[in-house]
């Protein structure tokens, strides 16, 4: 049988998939398609990063391993849904409940001393941050907006704050010392290992990469991010915040820059309770409560402090929260703010919202307010001023009239800075770091102080001559023009923009418009065709392709989530990835607390479709296609019929919305007429969904407003989840009955 990988991943998107897997597997199946899953949620990565050290019957198979070597085969058909990129607070409070449910885990070293302790450290680290997506992406990414999406977006506008032009809300970025301005880069002559190695002041070497394999054309950077430029950076924007009476705010990606940002974050945390880290700073220290995990972590622990100690730590903190501008606040009727956990705030979809709501984000009296964003890498930050400046000059965004902005971006095997984790170091001691090829020479030296931060990446050539490639199909098939996002002033861009050269030389691009602009130029550029009604593609790097594909997508849509995301593998297979989950958390909570989930699966009909039709092509199965045609068509009337999940209990949430693309999907099978065969069998099944449509509808309502319990957070108990999920008879029956029908 013809096969589709579809990930178990976390949080709502794992709970909509019990609701949605039992209704592919039976559509699928008429096809003669085998759906299976690999668990790559965070449960399943810790347990198995620790098989060997498990009892048997704890152990689970390393499902992202082999999902990693699968994408680089022809016969890779996998959907991947949003997952976990866990900081570190995450990650302890999903070891605390694997433990709590007998799995012999170790607990988290804070600080390791002895040769076992590092080991687990070392395990626990591989599955912190973006630990998924740089394995299964072995080619570069494609998204856009489907038409039928755009095309509703366009009809039912999503709501967009009004800009004042007297709007104090800015974007703060460092001028100089951080990993833009000192960043270094060199492409390799011939394949060969290099290392990274520490010389202190007095000449004593330590090595902090022994091996790292090249290739032949393979660009290499290394940067620093000075600490003390850092702190006097955030001092100042804190003093701005406070003089400018407008919010405070931090966006990283302390996730996905799993080693960088936190640390980042830390500095911000220091910089903003002075008080608290000058008077407790080494009691703080002592107890594992670290500023890398964020505001939140530290008051956790407090009342594990001294009672004298503890009452100092708050007061402190107090003292420095009214000393100090307004935060910003994540959830400001918990009072949780900007600085309590590092993965709350994630810079690719906190500016966006920020953007689109009147350049507010919410202060401690649950209001509006204008924002100071600080962003301390200057590499991308500008996008986001220019952002605010187009919408200070021109107001806000109009969906029902603005272009769209489609990405091809440059990812594949772990290209760019999302692949650094490996090569990020925070700085020990005073001296230089240097990047040496396998003979011992320096190719990079970068002079370093105690607590700066250092960072490699790694581009390979194949990967770049792909995205290339890429950038010129889907400007002839689309018709769009393209922009390669690339800084002149940056030395990997330089040396990326050497290769696009290149490599545009020796594709047709007759009769296509392709431009190279930095990326200042280019939000200001693309901002003007968007506010046309113009479309334009966006060609770029890794983090830029996250950034953007958050952007203009919320701008356009309302969500990331309604994005199709196809990643054509370069050795001939397909990744379909199903949009962003930055909202699932709050989605997890609610349906515990009334049972109804919110979370919005069209990304996943959408990779779906597409998955389909990789697998026509593939496979030579032509019954994939008329599935994949005539989900298209199910999915643009579910969007126009309004069955999407819906904001208030009482209403259809996911599961509702599930059960109605299921009908729809039955009703275009029934309908076409390219597979006789397959409109015989789902006539019957199309009829009987459309019968008992309200039948169906009041079992899936009838559960709503009373807690679930699903057993856990980070690994919940499937057949609950099951339970949970699946609460209409009535449609489980029918599904049941769609396999027996061929």
């Amino acid at each position: 049988m013809a096969r589709i990988i579809y990930t178990h991943t976390d949080e709502a998107p794992m709970l909509a998939t019990a609701s949605f897997l039992p209704i592919l597997d039976a559509f699928s199946d008429t096809a003669g398609i085998d759906v299976t899953t690999r668990d790559i949620s965070l449960a399943g990565r810790i347990i198995a990063a620790f098989n060997d050290l498990l009892p048997e019957d704890q152990r689970e198979a390393d499902a992202l391993a082999e999902l990693g070597e699968l994408a680089k085969t022809p016969e890779a058909n996998i959907i991947k849904l949003p997952n976990i990129s866990a900081s570190v607070p995450q990650l302890k409070a999903a070891i605390t409940e694997l433990q709590e449910q007998g799995v012999s885990l170790p607990d988290y070293p804070e600080s390791p001393e002895t040769d076992a302790e590092k080991d687990i450290r070392a395990r626990y680290d591989s599955v912190k941050g973006s630990a998924v997506n740089p394995v299964l992406r072995e080619g570069n990414s494609d998204r856009r907006a489907p038409l039928a999406v755009k095309n509703f977006a366009k009809a039912h506008p999503h709501r967009m704050g009004e800009w004042s032009k007297d709007s104090k809300t800015s974007v703060a970025t460092m001028t100089g010392d951080d990993f833009r301005s000192n960043e270094q880069s060199v492409v390799l002559e011939g394949e060969d290992t290099l290392s990274i190695v520490h010389v202190a002041a007095d000449g004593t070497e330590t090595v902090l990469k022994a091996s790292l394999p090249v290739l032949d054309g393979e660009i290499v950077d290394s940067t620093v991010m000075r600490a003390e430029a850092l702190d006097a950076f955030l001092r100042e924007q804190i003093a701005a915040a406070k003089e400018q009476d407008v919010l405070f705010s931090l966006h990283l990606k302390a996730t996905m820059m799993k080693v960088s940002d936190p640390i980042l974050f830390g500095h911000a945390v220091r910089a903003f309770f002075p008080t608290l880290f000058t008077q407790f700073g080494d009691q703080l220290a002592a107890a594992g409560l670290s500023p890398n995990n964020g505001l939140g972590g530290i008051l956790a622990g407090v009342d594990d402090l001294e009672e004298s100690v503890r009452a100092g730590v708050k007061a402190a903190i107090e003292q420095d929260l009214a000393d100090g501008p307004d935060l910003a606040m994540v959830n400001s009727h918990k009072g949780i703010s900007n600085l309590h956990v590092p993965s709350d705030v994630i810079v690719d979809a906190s500016m966006p919202a920020m953007i689109r709501t009147s350049g507010h984000m919410w202060n401690k009296d649950d209001a509006e307010q204008d924002t100071l964003a600080v962003i301390p890498d200057s590499s991308y930050a500008g996008v986001y001023q220019a952002t605010v400046e187009d919408c200070q000059k021109n107001g806000a965004f109009d969906p029902t009239t603005m272009g769209t902005v489609p990405n091809v971006g440059l990812m594949a095997q772990k290209a760019e800075e999302y692949g650094s984790h490996d090569k990020t170091f925070e700085i020990s001691a005073d001296g230089r770091v240097e990047v040496r090829d396998s003979s011992g020479s320096a190719l990079m030296t970068q002079e370093v102080a105690a607590g700066d931060i250092f960072r490699a990446c790694q581009a390979k050539d194949a990967p770049i001559r792909d995205w290339v490639q890429l950038a010129v199909r889907r400007s002839r098939e689309s018709g769009m023009p393209a922009v390669f996002w690339l800084d002149e002033a940056r030395a990997h861009d330089r040396n990326v923009r050497a290769k696009v050269d290149k490599y545009l030389a020796e594709e047709d691009t007759e009769g296509l418009d392709l431009q190279i602009l930095n990326p200042i130029e280019a939000t200001e550029h693309t901002l003007a065709r968007v506010r046309r009604g113009e479309d334009t593609i966006s060609v770029t790097g890794n983090v830029l392709r996250d950034y953007l594909t958050d952007l203009f997508p919320i701008m356009e849509l309302g969500t990331s989530a309604k994005m199709l995301s196809v990643v054509p593998l370069m050795n001939g297979g397909g990744l379909f990835e199903t949009g962003a989950g930055g909202s699932a958390p709050k989605h997890v909570q609610q349906l515990v607390e009334e049972d109804y989930l919110r979370w919005d699966s069209l990304g996943e009909f959408l990779a779906l479709a597409e998955s389909l039709r990789h697998l026509a092509r593939t496979a030579d199965n032509e019954r994939a296609r008329v599935l994949a045609d005539a989900l298209d068509r199910a999915t643009e009337t579910l969007l126009n019929e309004g069955r999407s999940p819906q904001r208030k209990l009482g209403s259809i949430d996911n599961r509702g919305s599930h059960f109605y693309l299921a009908m729809y999907w039955a009703q275009e099978l029934a309908q076409q007429s390219e597979d006789t065969e397959l409109a015989t069998a789902f006539g019957p099944i199309a009829k009987e969904l459309t019968d008992s449509e309200q039948t169906i509808a009041d079992e899936l309502i009838a559960v709503q407003g009373k807690p679930a319990d699903i057993g856990g957070y980070y690994r919940p108990d499937l057949e609950k989840i099951s339970a949970v999920m699946r609460p209409s008879k009535t449609f489980n029956r029918i599904l049941e009955e769609i396999s027996a029908a061929l």
